[in-house]
């Protein structure tokens, strides 16, 4: 396999404004050819990151991002190492910028997935390779270049189709949806409370690449009609990994924007078979885990998590292909 030119050899991916529109979509289709490369086997003949070694840096716990980064990096015969808050002095004995210093020299890359965004930039900026971000607090873009291929799988294009974010409306998840949808050029509205919308310059920034693209990216705090015409519906957890505290203020605030079957068919594109759920995971949709079973479905119900239109384990799978295609592009 030849690694296209995407322009990224040598460059981080902080957030998906980073990249060009051109880039975003490049990425997606490189994922899609890697998935096949996998699936044939190929991978195990022609290794791409033979002798690469990447540091993993994670302050918050992962399933799918770890998971996905370390067989990524193993499928193309490189190796990783995880470091974890407690296995490092990050930020507490040594600075980020001496860390990234002394990471550099050691290893080819540093995928990062924490708290602060200024800590992955500070990263970026010292360690003298690529850094990709994993998720912060502010951006997470890996997830949505998964989602992007998820679409495109299903719809067989992203472009003219319109997504439908259900939920806290300025949490990293959604500020990276406004900003991959605009430059995919998919219409996407953020379905939120007032109280949880998003920021005011993120939201004009998303807009801008909207118009370029000739796609909308509006808000609506209505969960009725925000979600006509909607191909895709999409959720995250109400209380993000920091946020604890105010998981009961967001509980009364988002009861009314759970997803359910009667949102699904609102969209007018359920019984078409034109309407995916995506979800970026975990979910609390049963009562099968410790905060479901004291609180019940939150975000999703267990009849939207657990039918034939959901997509979210494709979705979940998606993240080692796209992250393997950033990498790739970064190294190869």
């Amino acid at each position: 396999m030849i690694v296209p030119q995407l322009g990224l050899s040598g460059k981080s991916l902080l957030k998906l404004a980073d990249l060009t529109d051109q880039q975003v979509l490049g990425l997606v289709d490189f994922a899609i050819d890697l998935k096949a490369r996998k699936a044939a086997h190929e991978h195990l003949d022609a290794p791409l990151l033979k002798g690469r070694n990447i540091a993993l840096i994670f302050q918050k716990s992962s399933t799918r991002t770890r998971c996905a980064t370390v067989v990524a990096v193993r499928d193309e015969g490189g190796s990783t190492e995880y470091l974890n808050q407690a296995d490092i002095h990050l930020g507490k004995k040594e600075t980020v910028k001496d860390t990234a210093r002394v990471l550099g020299r050691l290893f080819d890359g540093i995928l990062f997935r924490g708290f602060a965004h200024e800590t992955v930039e500070e990263l970026a900026r010292f360690a003298g390779v690529p850094v990709w971000n994993g998720l912060t607090d502010l951006w997470h873009p890996t997830q949505i270049l998964a989602d992007l291929q998820t679409i495109k799988e299903y719809f067989g294009q992203v472009k003219g189709l319109k997504l439908a974010f259900i939920g806290d409306g300025r949490n990293n998840v959604c500020n990276s949806l406004m900003r991959g949808c605009a430059k995919a050029g998919m219409d996407m509205v953020d379905v939120c409370p007032p109280e949880l919308a998003p920021d005011p310059a993120l939201f004009a920034a998303a807009q801008a690449d909207a118009r370029r693209n000739g796609c909308t990216v509006s808000v609506s705090h209505d969960p009725i009609n925000g979600v006509k015409g909607a191909h895709v519906l999409y959720t995250d957890v109400w209380a993000s990994m920091g946020e604890e505290s105010a998981f009961n203020q967001r509980l009364e605030l988002l009861r009314p924007f759970q997803v359910t079957m009667d949102m699904a068919r609102r969209t007018g594109n359920l019984e078409s078979g034109r309407l995916i759920f995506l979800h970026c995971l975990p979910a609390f949709h049963n009562h099968d885990t410790d905060m479901s079973r004291e609180c019940g479905a939150l975000e999703v119900t267990d009849e939207v998590f657990e039918a034939p239109f959901s997509k979210v384990f494709e979705e979940a799978e998606n993240r080692m292909h796209t992250i393997k295609a950033m990498i790739l592009a970064s190294l190869a």
